[in-house]
């Protein structure tokens, strides 16, 4: 059977693409995920690992759709190594059923782990340049409101809970908390 795995990373991003790509090739089943692929802690990707068996073709529109680090993608791979499923990565032209597939597939991942890796690096490092120049000073810290003081006796006198507080003051738990320190 030809089974598909297809994500994107947010909820507003398209699949249409990933889509008609697998159904061009006459996929019979499909998973769409909308998640980041950070992890693998993503309802979809484990509904289909449990959905494939033996004899089944994987296809993703990309390695990257599937994971994000080489280690888990070669987790995954192992798994579906595993369980005798063959996996096909369209844009690499990666196929694991060949000796050539499995090795690319382990040297592409490798690759995408390091530049996203660099990527992040550079992203940092802009961000200290920024700082250091004055033109980037993070988040701006929320005001305690008015009326803080007050609702925060009524909460400890215990005539309101902490979400009552939470409400009156338009807080976040996290906040509140935090300014209640």
């Amino acid at each position: 059977m030809k089974v598909a795995y297809i994500r994107v990373s947010t909820e507003e991003q398209n699949t249409a693409r990933q889509q008609e790509a697998m159904k061009a090739l006459g996929v019979e089943k499909i998973f769409i995920e909308k998640i980041s692929g950070k992890n693998l802690n993503r309802p979809q990707l484990k509904a289909m690992m449990e959905y494939v068996r033996e004899g089944d073709c994987l296809y993703v529109e990309s390695y990257s759709r599937l994971a994000r680090s080489t280690q888990d993608l070669l987790s995954i791979i192992e798994k579906l190594t595993e369980k005798k499923v063959a996996f096909i990565s369209l844009k690499e032209n990666i196929d694991t059923t060949t000796p050539q597939g499995k090795f690319m597939l382990t040297v592409f991942a490798g690759l995408a782990e390091f530049e996203r890796t660099c990527l992040l690096q550079r992203q940092r490092e802009g961000i200290e340049c920024a700082k250091a120049e004055g033109k980037y000073k993070g988040r701006k810290p929320v005001e305690k409101p008015e009326n803080f003081d007050e609702v925060i006796k009524l909460w400890k006198d215990g005539e309101i809970t902490a979400r009552r507080a939470m409400q009156k003051l338009n807080l976040t738990a996290s906040t509140f908390y935090r300014m209640v320190k």
